[in-house]
């Protein structure tokens, strides 16, 4: 944001009232971030951005009624796809978080997020389209700032065909060792690409692999 008067508007839903209030003061005190809605289902939101409140940014609670953070993330993700959406998740399983990845989220948080991580993680989303935890280092921004070209420029700089078709199968519903049978391959070998693929991308996950291959359109939902 180049003008000081511009804030980044937030909507956030969240069905633990203490926690939404919380996040709401958090992000208004941030300064140049204003949240415009705050509510407790995934339906209120939608409901919200139907009557014509439009933020920059989405933050949601995975388990909501009316409308979970999943069934809201989908509707987003056809109703608005301009809107990039963080989720606010205790989720552990790489492969659920992908799935969520498949609905359009752009982003991950831990509820005990610090707060400059989430100020850091609500400025990532709206200028470059995604969040990635301090997980990951430098590298990877660097990565996508240098070759905006997409699979092309990610596969000529850094990947072999093996490696590219790993990291396709990596954003599947596949476990490591189906992705290892549709490799012809043994599952020792399908952890060894994985392994060098988070040196060589600088990331610590499956998730993060999913992450570039998203940004890069070696994949599209």
């Amino acid at each position: 944001m180049n003008n000081a008067s511009i804030k980044i508007k937030v909507a956030l839903a969240d069905d633990h009232v203490l926690l939404r209030n919380a996040l709401a003061k958090l992000i208004d005190n941030f300064g140049d971030c204003k949240v415009i809605h705050h509510s407790g289902t995934g339906k209120e939101l939608t409901e919200s951005i139907e009557s014509g409140t439009v933020p920059d940014v989405v933050i949601l609670d995975l388990n909501m009624p009316n409308m979970n953070g999943f069934e809201t993330a989908e509707w987003l993700h056809k109703n608005h796809p301009a809107i990039p959406v963080l989720l606010l998740t205790m989720y552990d399983s790489e492969l659920s978080m992908i799935k969520l990845l498949q609905t359009g989220v752009k982003g991950f948080l831990k509820k005990d997020v610090h707060p400059s991580e989430l100020n850091f993680a609500i400025h990532s989303v709206v200028q470059s389209g995604f969040y990635y935890s301090n997980h990951s280092t430098g590298k990877l921004v660097n990565l996508f700032r240098n070759n905006p070209d997409g699979n092309t420029g990610l596969q000529k700089a850094l990947l072999s065909d093996q490696e590219l078709n790993f990291l396709k199968l990596a954003c599947s519903d596949l476990t490591y060792k189906e992705i290892a049978q549709q490799m012809s391959l043994n599952p020792r070998s399908v952890d060894t690409l994985r392994d060098g693929l988070f040196i060589k991308l600088d990331v610590k996950s499956r998730v993060g692999l999913a992450m570039v291959a998203i940004r890069h359109g070696v994949v599209t939902f």
